[in-house]
């Protein structure tokens, strides 16, 4: 059986507020959540995912594109692929795109089955919706 290669992937569900985050384990099998960005401008944002990259040892973003339930893309999914190329550009790493329709409707069915109180879902929220992204990347990679 072939090695597998330590590959680190940061997901991102960007959002008008917050940037939920998640980042893989070094196998690349499973996502962890990670706390949310809360924006501030894309320079302070990107900085705030340059840190996490280094922190994370991370190779590859991976940011999630909201498309229209059609599989369309809509402004905010042009929005994340705009944020998603100045990554790339200003960080000099590979950053690729996911559809994550339904993602923050999954957390938060999620948060609710789970008993987790309004206040406390908002923390949460935006990075579990990150954690189902990246997940969901990292189970199709893994099938290949």
């Amino acid at each position: 059986m072939p090695e597998r290669k330590e590959v680190r992937i940061l997901g991102l569900d960007f959002g008008s507020h917050r940037i939920g985050v998640a980042v893989s384990d070094p196998l690349g099998i499973t996502a962890q959540p990670v706390a949310a960005i809360r924006r501030q401008g894309d320079i302070r944002d990107i900085g705030a995912i340059g840190a996490l990259i280094r922190k994370y040892s991370v190779c590859t973003v991976l940011i999630g594109l909201p498309l229209t339930l059609r599989g369309e893309e809509g402004s905010q999914a042009k929005r994340a692929r705009m944020f998603g190329e100045k990554i790339a550009e200003r960080l000099g790493i590979p950053v690729e795109t996911w559809d994550e329709r339904m993602t923050t409707v999954q957390a938060e069915r999620h948060l609710i089955e789970s008993g987790v109180r309004r206040e406390k879902r908002r923390e949460i929220r935006d990075s579990l919706s990150a954690v189902f992204l990246l997940q969901s990347s990292l189970d199709y990679r893994n099938r290949k």
